[in-house]
This record gives C-alpha cells, sequence and structure tokens, in this order.
C-alpha cells in the first residue's frame, strides 16, 4: 500500500514542509527532537489539518487542500499507538481489546471471527486478559494498545516513539512483537523514532527529518549511511547478512556483503536473513594486516572518502566486499596512516560492538 505525502503546515515559530512517497511495510520517521516527527504523524492522523497539501493512501485521498478535502479522523481508518499505551485503566484487558473492535464495527469494518484471537496470539498477551491496566509492565501495555489498534481494522498505522517510555528490558521485550506485526499483518506502519537501532531493526524504508523539513528519505543502509558520523554515535552502516553457522563458544558466523563476519549469538537459524548495523564508532583502520590482535573481526577495505575534519575527528569511508562502512577517526590516525582516497587497508570491528551494547537482542531484522 503507497503512502503519499506533501504537506505545509505553519504552527507558531515553526514551520513543516515534508514531502515523500512509502510502499514499505514499516516506514520511520527518523530524526531530532523538535524536528516535527510528531507533528507530521498527528496530520497523517487527522489531528492537526495541515496549510497546504496532499496526502494519499493507496491512491486515496485523506487530505487535499486544492480539492477541499480533509477526511475525520474517525474516517480516515488510522490507529495510533502513542508514547504512553494510553489504556482505559477501569477495564480489563479483553475489555480494552474489545473497545478496538467496537470500533471497527462502528466505522463499518468488520473483521473475521477469529480476529481477535489471532491477534492476541501473534503479541503474546493470552495471560493478561482477565488483568487490570494497573497490573501490567510497561511493555505489556504497550502490546495491549498495539493490540486494541489492530482489532480498530485500521488502513494504517501510526506509532509515535511507542517505546521511549519503556526501560532497556521492555524495548528488548516488545521489538520482537513489532517486527511480527509489521510482518504478519499486511498493515502498514509509519513509526515514529529517533533511535538508529530501532530504525535499523524495523523500517523499510526511512525518512529522515530536520527543522522540519525532509532531508533523505529511502532504504535504511542508505539513509543511516548518509549520517554524519562525526556527530552521531550510532551513525555507521546496515549490512545485509545471513547466518552461516553457531561456533561452540556463543558466537554466531554471519556472511554479509562486507564479508564474513563473528558476532555473540543471534539465536536464529542457519540460513536466516538479518541485518547488521555496525557503528562508525566502533571501526578501527589498519595499514598492515594487524597482528597479536584480539578483535576476531578483519576486513580487506580501500579507503574511498576522507571527510572534512569535525574538531578532532574525521569520517573515513571504507568499501569492503560489496558494502560500503564507515569509521570516525581521529585527524592524527588519519595523518599518522597516510590515510587517502584508493589506499587499501584493514577494517577492524570487535565483535561485542556488533550488537546493541545497551541489551540483547542486536539492532538487526529479518527483511
Amino acid at each position: 500500500m503507497r503512502l503519499e505525502v506533501e504537506v505545509r503546515h505553519l504552527q507558531g515559530g515553526f514551520r513543516l514542509d515534508a514531502a515523500f512517497a512509502s510502499d514499505a511495510a514499516v516506514t520511520a520517521l527518523f530524526g531530532p527532537s523538535g524536528s516535527g516527527k510528531t507533528t507530521l504523524v498527528n496530520i497523517l492522523a487527522g489531528l492537526i489539518r495541515p496549510s497546504e497539501g496532499r496526502i494519499t493512501l493507496d491512491g486515496l485521498a485523506l487530505f487535499d487542500a486544492a480539492r477541499r478535502i480533509d477526511v475525520p479522523v474517525h474516517k480516515r481508518g488510522v490507529g495510533y499507538v502513542f508514547q504512553e499505551a494510553r489504556l482505559f485503566p477501569h477495564l480489563s484487558v479483553r475489555s480494552n481489546l474489545g473497545y478496538g473492535r467496537r470500533m471497527a464495527a462502528l466505522a463499518g469494518r468488520r473483521g473475521a471471527a477469529d480476529e481477535f484471537d489471532r491477534v492476541v496470539a501473534l503479541l503474546g498477551i493470552s495471560a493478561l486478559l482477565d488483568r487490570k491496566p494497573a497490573g501490567l509492565s510497561g511493555g505489556e501495555a504497550q502490546r495491549v494498545a498495539i493490540g486494541r489498534a489492530l482489532l480498530a481494522r485500521p488502513r494504517l498505522l501510526l506509532m509515535d516513539e511507542p517505546l521511549a517510555a519503556l526501560d532497556t528490558a521492555r524495548k528488548a521485550e516488545i521489538l520482537p512483537y513489532l517486527e511480527q506485526v509489521a510482518a504478519e499483518t499486511r498493515v502498514p506502519i509509519v513509526y515514529v523514532s529517533h533511535s538508529v537501532p530501532e530504525v535499523v531493526r524495523l523500517a523499510g524504508t526511512v525518512v529522515a527529518m530536520d527543522h522540519g523539513r525532509v532531508v533523505a528519505c529511502g532504504p535504511a543502509d542508505k539513509v543511516i549511511g548518509g549520517l554524519d558520523a562525526t556527530a552521531s554515535d550510532d551513525a555507521g552502516a546496515v549490512l545485509d547478512a545471513v547466518v552461516a553457522g553457531e561456533e561452540a563458544d556463543g558466537l554466531t558466523r554471519l556472511d554479509t556483503n562486507a564479508g564474513p563476519l563473528l558476532v555473540p549469538a543471534v539465536g536464529r537459524p542457519t540460513g536466516a536473513r538479518l541485518r547488521l548495523l555496525v557503528r562508525a564508532r566502533d571501526v578501527l583502520v589498519a595499514s598492515e594486516h594487524p597482528q597479536g590482535l584480539s578483535a576476531l573481526n578483519v576486513l580487506p577495505a580501500t579507503v574511498t572518502v576522507i571527510g572534512a575534519p569535525h574538531g578532532a575527528a574525521v569520517e573515513v569511508t571504507l568499501a569492503a566486499g560489496s558494502a560500503t562502512l564507515h569509521a570516525r577517526l581521529t585527524r592524527r590516525a588519519v595523518e599518522t596512516l597516510a590515510l587517502a582516497a584508493g589506499r587499501p587497508c584493514f577494517a577492524i570491528v570487535k565483535a561485542s560492538t556488533l550488537a546493541d551494547e545497551s541489551a540483547p537482542p542486536p539492532p538487526w531484522l529479518t527483511p
């Protein structure tokens, strides 16, 4: 289902001028706080009426200023999951989910007889049905909120930083469920986040925003790979990978488009396809093949670009296999190694840094 957006809006002193199109199962609105992500998602929901522009979903206009079309919120068929679960505190989980079904029925969107059971199974919330929201963890409450939104049978699901209020353990708990929702429901998702690992794991298309404008739009590897590695700790390369096997010492062997890598165990079967984030801050560069080094991942590479200095830091872009890697080095290191475009070298990545350092699982996903 194709989502096309071209809107302009002035709200106080903030000006939004955003345009993008996406066919992806998950489209991430990505950028720093204040970049306009929530304003844009509220426009998609119909909660804010833009000054100008047009929004279409699979060819159907939700908003068109020139044609004076502005479909009301309750008729757009849009589900919304907020940062907080916003469940009805006096109702059980079962009744909260039932509210979503009632909203679908009122809008004439009736589902299959077993839809309730399928959504409950998908989100792993069958044991929670008789609880009240006060008895749920943050991750459990968000799963119920997603279930309620799905049972309203939306044509588009909006998620505004749904993991932002959760601690690290709860984020690790809920991410696999978000993957399953994206893979199994066929409901396109617009996912708002400023977290690079979340975006890499979930999104097919990334819409990068800054100061109210779309500054980049495209596949996750292209957009994340284009971030300034001297300014962002999470900037780096997104690699396609296939699980090649498990090692006896708890490591997983991956075949990637940059070359073979060893990473902490990913718990996926041989042949599973993953996506891996290799941060620029975690890549070292050697002018010769290193000896006596604890790092397990040493990849032949070629320097392609030496970026402009940013203080003491320089971003060095490398070609490794068919992939592009990024390394954040010091100016002194670049000078000492005499790095220049076309210079052969070796990219060194410690296995432990290929995982999300905050908690398992690492920031990979199956496409």
